[in-house]
């Protein structure tokens, strides 16, 4: 065995050269990661906080909702503004046309659907998603009658108090609704506020799946709210309504009929 073994070990070392002298050459690994521009990321952070300030925001107000130094935010939104995708006055930045327009050639469905429900159910009524670990209200369609309610506190950072926000994180594992409560501590709003993250978690856990969250004064007073789960694959939403305290007796039957007007809809409304 070993005088069969010999030949074979010495000839090894030649096979091996002559292949690598014949071998074409390997070529440099190619980095298949997107690439990303982190101006643009920030950007749209900006852009997305925006959306949490229906009166409009502060350059120092999107900074921290963005999670950016000012100085950065302020360059950033200063661009944006020259580019018209924000429009600033008295010290607040506002969307501008050029938002306003990607905004309306992608929702002009879901705005007509949620403007019926808005006559039919006498409210204001409310489009929000759960993205990126945020809440995202999308879309509010209001009138003088009934009006929507003022964001005094930005919705993303008080998704425990409003009933878009419980809705949402409801609709979340665990785990999500517990990162994002320990990014966003459970503050009292109201006398009606409920905090401290544990009472929180107590109760998105008994929240059913299909059934509208009902909040009341929780997050504003004068105002109460119902939301109604919306789930398509890994999309998490939200539609809701808002009326008056003194129309409170009503919510409940709103937040039914809430229900099945969504439910009535296609998935496809989804932006």
């Amino acid at each position: 065995m070993d005088r069969i073994a010999q030949p074979f070990e010495r000839t090894r070392p030649v096979e091996i050269a002559r292949e690598s002298r014949t071998a074409a050459p390997r070529r440099p690994a190619v980095d298949r990661r997107p690439t990303l521009i982190g101006s643009v990321q920030r950007a749209l952070r900006l852009l997305e906080a925006v959306g949490g300030f229906r009166c409009g925001a502060t350059a120092k107000q999107l900074a921290r909702a963005a999670e950016l130094p000012l100085g950065t935010a302020y360059h950033l939104l200063r661009t944006l503004a020259h580019e018209g995708y924000l429009r600033r006055s008295e010290g607040r930045f506002f969307p501008g046309e050029a938002l306003d327009g990607i905004a309306r050639s992608c929702d002009h469905d879901l705005r007509t659907r949620m403007q019926s429900l808005r006559d039919e159910l006498g409210a204001a009524v409310y489009f929000a998603l759960y993205r990126d670990g945020e809440v995202h209200v999308v879309d509010v369609v209001e009138d003088p009658d009934r009006p929507a309610v003022e964001p005094w506190a930005d919705f993303r950072a008080t998704a425990h108090a409003h009933a878009i926000g419980q809705c949402l994180l409801g609709q979340l594992p665990e785990e999500a609704r517990r990162d994002h409560l320990a990014r966003h501590p459970p503050a009292g709003l109201t006398p009606s506020t409920l905090t401290g993250e544990s009472a929180v978690l107590r109760r998105l856990a008994v929240l059913r799946p299909t059934m509208p969250v009902l909040e009341r004064q929780e997050y504003v007073l004068g105002t109460v709210c119902a939301a109604v789960p919306i789930t398509i694959g890994p999309v998490v939403a939200t539609m809701a309504l808002s009326l008056p305290v003194e129309q409170a007796d009503r919510l409940a039957s709103a937040a039914r009929q809430l229900r099945r007007g969504v439910g009535a809809m296609s998935p496809s409304f989804i932006p």
